[in-house]
């Protein structure tokens, strides 16, 4: 039998809005009552994410999945916290689920800035650099005793065989419209890149909206769900997904990453964006979505070959 856990279907969410969160301030932190409550612009998926007054936020997960992070957050990020660069989410208070929300949840400290995006980045290989020493003295912190690659935050950490059967769906869902043997062939170079076995933390999700900017430079690194402690290479994939080509070779020198190690980070990359692609090929309200994953995409296939980055073929 195989050791590659199955991650079942997709998580079944809940709802939550301005009004139950109120209701639950009021009930289980009464000094907060009369702070405003508003939802948060682009809060995420995995919670649902308020402003609670102008210095903190509520986040309530919106699956059973998602709330086995609570307290693994509330144990784990202050620990983080006293070791890293930069600021990262600070837990004020944790709720208990009550008659009409069923998980445990957190209020947090607010932290300025907006989402990187390419065109918000002044200094694309300063941002990197900032970004690998970040990265660094977060997989410097000691990992005894901290949370194994699981459920709790999707296997990161583990290792990629977990997403093979999704890297084999969104290439036969995009057959004809991607080149299905490179991928193939960069995702087999992946899961054959061997991990030293040394536990290391990870963040899990090193995605452009968690990594916040100030004037155009790396100001904090949001949403620790996924943290944990294992195989690091899965914070790698932002080299593809968001860093330029220079930003990219700023990363891997400043973290000194051996080739297998960049392999299995690559691999994490390209599972991030076929599923993606999959996803949003052919819906017309993600075309946006769709062809920022096929520029990722390119990025990826022109890294591993040394190459032009290819045109993407029009698709939708």
């Amino acid at each position: 039998m195989s050791d590659v856990p199955d991650l079942g279907p997709l998580p079944q969410r809940v709802t939550v809005d301005a009004e139950q969160v109120r209701r639950m301030i009021v009930d289980q932190f009464p000094h907060l009552a009369d702070l405003p409550i508003e939802p948060v612009a682009d809060g995420g998926w995995d919670n649902w994410t308020f402003h609670l007054g102008p210095e903190m936020l509520v986040r309530l997960p919106s699956a059973a999945e998602y709330a086995l992070a609570v307290d693994k957050e509330h144990r784990w990020l202050p620990v983080l916290a006293a070791r890293l660069p930069l600021p990262i989410p600070a837990p004020v208070a944790k709720g208990k689920p009550d008659a009409g929300y069923p998980h445990p949840w957190s209020i947090y400290r607010w932290l300025d800035g907006e989402p990187a995006s390419m065109d918000r980045i002044a200094d694309p290989v300063r941002f990197a650099t900032d970004l690998a020493e970040f990265l660094a003295a977060l997989q410097g912190v000691d990992a005894a005793g901290g949370p194994q690659p699981g459920v709790h935050n999707w296997f990161r950490g583990g290792t990629l065989r977990t997403y093979d059967t999704t890297v084999e769906r969104a290439l036969a869902d995009l057959d004809g419209h991607v080149d299905a043997e490179l991928a193939r062939e960069i995702w087999a170079r992946a899961l054959d890149a061997r991990w030293d076995g040394v536990d290391r933390w990870l963040h899990g999700d090193v995605a452009q909206g968690n990594l916040l900017l100030a004037d155009g430079r790396l100001a904090a690194v949001i949403d620790f769900g996924t943290c944990g402690v294992g195989d690091p290479a899965c914070d790698l994939a932002i080299a593809w997904t968001l860093l330029t080509a220079d930003g990219r070779e700023a990363l891997r020198t400043r973290l000194a990453v051996d080739a297998a190690t960049w392999a299995r980070g690559r691999g994490w990359a390209l599972w991030k964006t076929l599923a993606t692609c999959s996803s949003t090929f052919g819906d017309p309200e993600d075309a946006d979505e769709y062809a920022n994953a096929r520029r990722v995409l390119g990025e990826i296939f022109a890294e591993y070959t040394g190459g032009a980055v290819p045109t993407p073929r029009p698709s939708l």
